[in-house]
Parts: C-alpha cells; sequence; structure tokens
C-alpha cells in the first residue's frame, strides 16, 4: 500500500469511527464540528547538515516539522512526538485527535496533540538527530509548557530523544522535567514508562481472553511489531504463559509454531538489527504473518495495515490494537460481520499515555514512585476503563470502538459545554 493511500485510509477511518459514535450519541451539527476543530496547528522548517550517519559534511537540507493541538477542555495538550519520512501534516492531525478521545476515554487531565519531523533518523548521525531536534524545540517553544503542552516519545523516537527536549528547554525555563514525559529516569521519567504500552497491551489482552473463555495460558498469538511496544507485550504475554507463534519487524516476520524465546528474539535483533533469521523459527512475510492461524492477533506497528485486502483473511478470534488505527473502517466491519472481537486502539494502548501522566505528575509532586506502585495503578485504571466501556457496549448493543468513542467523545462534549466554549 503506498504511504499516500495509507494516510487517506487512516484518516478516513477516523473519521468513520467518530461519525458512528456522534450518531450514536445523537450530537447535533454544531457539537461535532466543534468536537472536530483543531485548536492550533504549527508547521515549521529546520535547516540542518549533515544529514547521513557516515558523513560530516554533507549538504544543507531543509526538514518539516509539526505540532498539532487539537484539544484542551479537559486540560494540557498531550501527545507524542514521531520523527519518520511519512510524517505529514494530515497523519498528524488525525493522531493528535485520537490523543483527545484516548485521555477522555482513560480520565485524565490531558487534551490531545500530536508533532512529528518527516526524517529518516537513519540518515542521521547521533550528533545530528541531537540537532534536529533541539531546533525543533527551538522553534516549538512558543507552543510548549508544563501547563501548556508535554510531548512524549512516538515511532523513531525515544528517552534520549526526551532528554534532548528537557536540556533545551531547560536553557531558557530552568531544570523543567514536567516539560516532556518518557524520559531517562535520572532526569526524571517514571519507573516502567518504556514498557508502559506493552504491559497496558498484555494485561487487556488477558483480561478480554478470559471474558471469551479463552485461556492465555498456552494460547498462540501472532504480534506484528517488535518495536518498544511489540516487544514489551510479547514479553509479558509470555511471562503469562501464552505461546507467541509469530513475530515481526518492518521487513519480515519468523514463525515458530511451539513458541517464540522472546529474550532470544531481543538479543538476535540487537546483534543483527533483524528478526530474519532467529535459529529455531521459519521466515513469514508480513502480508502472510496477520493471516496466520491464531487465537489472537496484536497489530503493534503501523496504521492501516488491516484493511479490505487482508480483512477476510483474519484467522484470529480476538484483535488488539497496540498500534494506533491499525484497522481501517472498512475492515472493521468485516471482523464485526464475522464476530471477530477487536479492542480499539484508544483503549488498547492507553497504558502509555496513562504512565506518561503518572511521570507528569511525580515531576509536578518532585516525589518518585515506585515501579509497583506505577503498574499496580496502570492496572487497576485500565481494569476500570474496559468494564465501563464493555458495559456500555452491552447496554447500547454495540461494539468496543463504538462504545469507546462515545464514552470519549461524551467527556470531552461535557467539559466544553462547562467552560462554555
Amino acid at each position: 500500500m503506498s504511504v499516500e493511500r495509507e494516510h487517506c485510509q487512516c484518516q478516513d477511518t477516523q473519521t468513520r469511527f467518530l461519525q458512528r459514535a456522534f450518531e450514536s450519541l445523537q450530537l447535533g451539527d454544531a457539537q461535532r464540528e466543534l468536537l472536530l476543530s483543531v485548536f492550533r496547528e504549527t508547521t515549521i522548517t529546520i535547516p540542518l547538515r549533515p544529514h547521513r550517519a557516515d558523513d560530516d559534511g554533507g549538504e544543507l537540507r531543509t526538514y518539516m516539522g509539526y505540532r498539532v493541538q487539537h484539544n484542551h477542555a479537559r486540560g494540557p495538550f498531550k501527545g507524542g512526538l514521531r520523527f519518520h519520512p511519512s510524517v505529514n501534516l494530515g497523519e498528524i492531525r488525525a493522531l493528535a485527535q485520537l490523543m483527545t478521545w484516548k485521555t477522555a476515554l482513560v480520565d485524565i487531565p490531558f487534551g490531545g496533540a500530536k508533532g512529528g519531523i518527516a526524517i529518516d533518523t537513519t540518515e542521521l548521525s547521533q550528533h545530528a538527530l541531537e540537532t534536529l531536534t533541539k531546533r525543533f524545540v527551538q522553534k516549538m517553544a512558543p507552543v510548549f509548557g508544563v501547563h501548556q503542552d508535554i510531548p512524549a516519545p512516538d515511532v523513531g523516537t525515544n528517552p534520549q530523544v526526551m532528554a534532548w527536549i528537557l536540556e533545551e528547554y531547560s536553557k531558557t525555563h530552568g531544570y523543567t522535567p514536567g516539560i516532556v514525559t518518557g524520559k531517562p529516569m535520572e532526569l526524571g521519567g517514571s519507573a516502567g514508562r518504556l514498557e508502559a504500552t506493552g504491559h497496558g497491551v498484555a494485561y487487556l489482552t488477558d483480561k478480554a481472553a478470559t471474558e471469551m473463555s479463552l485461556s492465555i495460558k498456552g494460547a498462540p498469538i501472532v504480534i506484528q511489531g517488535f518495536g518498544n511496544v511489540g516487544f514489551h507485550t510479547a514479553q509479558r504475554l509470555a511471562a503469562m504463559g501464552a505461546r507467541v507463534i509469530a513475530v515481526s519487524d518492518s521487513r519480515n516476520g519468523v514463525v515458530c509454531e511451539a513458541g517464540i524465546d522472546i529474550e532470544q528474539a531481543q538479543c538476535h535483533v540487537a546483534e543483527t538489527g533483524w528478526l530474519e533469521g532467529l535459529p529455531g523459527t521459519e521466515p513469514v512475510s508480513n502480508a502472510e504473518l496477520l493471516e496466520y492461524p491464531c487465537d489472537i492477533l496484536i497489530p503493534a506497528a503501523v496504521e492501516a495495515t488491516i484493511n479490505c485486502d487482508n480483512a477476510e483473511a483474519i484467522q484470529a478470534r480476538l484483535v488488539v490494537e497496540a498500534a494506533n488505527i491499525p484497522v481501517t473502517h472498512l475492515a472493521d466491519a468485516t471482523l464485526r460481520d464475522r464476530g471477530i472481537t477487536v479492542i480499539p486502539d484508544l483503549l488498547a494502548n492507553a497504558g502509555g499515555v496513562l504512565v506518561s501522566y503518572y511521570e507528569w505528575v511525580q515531576n509536578l509532586q518532585e516525589f518518585p514512585w515506585e515501579y509497583d506502585t506505577v503498574m499496580q495503578r496502570l492496572e487497576q485504571r485500565l481494569d476500570r476503563v474496559y468494564d465501563q466501556v464493555r458495559d456500555l457496549a452491552q447496554q447500547g448493543a454495540t461494539d468496543l470502538r463504538t462504545a469507546a468513542y462515545e464514552l470519549a467523545i461524551g467527556r470531552v462534549n461535557q467539559a466544553m459545554a462547562l467552560r462554555g466554549f
């Protein structure tokens, strides 16, 4: 699928999901327009030299950077920062809106935002990446703030990038750890933040499977994506006794019916850069992996991987959206018609933003929490929200996705009405 088609599908999918919830909530046109309106969109250009990891004197290039602040009725803007060649304003706009609904769904006092730079980070030296990040912060400084807009890691970024953001912002504001989340623990990061999203995905997978009378122990599970979220999801599920039979990276996947040793897979990737050639496994393409026979399928890679081209071939009983918008609206309808349960991204991957909130709170309090405290609060909140979504879905005879959107939109709409927007 082309990048352009993928972006169009994601934006269209987000709109269709929202419209379904709007209809169910019986919202008027004015309310819908207000809920969809973007508060602010900022586009910048970042000049940089060099642009290749092996070249300290490359030609000057200009990169595009974006920050979209969708809604702050419930609190400061909150959302990740991604560095990827496909980044564009339309994609960032859709993801910023998704963050608004996600923070509302898990009931934390944040709004929604998203940012990014259109860049292939493999072309950059470490020094160039640091320079790029700090120039981004310099130009975005007017819209960032501890009680205004707090970025976090996303695709192509990590705790080191967040540390550079903290450093650059602190040059003019003093040491301000609450300006960014997902930082190294040495700089005010939270215990458990790195694995939070994957831990939450695994926790909800187990909860949903149990309600379907599907035991997680020994259950064959396929995970598309072996980045931070995919790895920690696989690691946690394996610890629960699940049989992770297939995983993949951006190039290809591997399969082993007896179950993949996740720690060995991580070591193999660290040594070779890829899953390909992992001892005891057979190769499988990403397309084949999505259609592989299993009980549970977890797309943890990029958007629109399950679409009208492969939805009929999905063989899982449960799909858990660890990635953002991994299932298009047409594919979602097909999965529903086929009786396949889907835990939507809005809920499934909310562990990351929950622990981001916990990190922000710890920074404001200047009092760090223990790892067990963070994880206990994460699981308790996800447990409560899942029950709310499930109960609403049962009451309205609808699916989990629509119920999740209804709950989130209702909270944002109420906040806006109370504030008198």
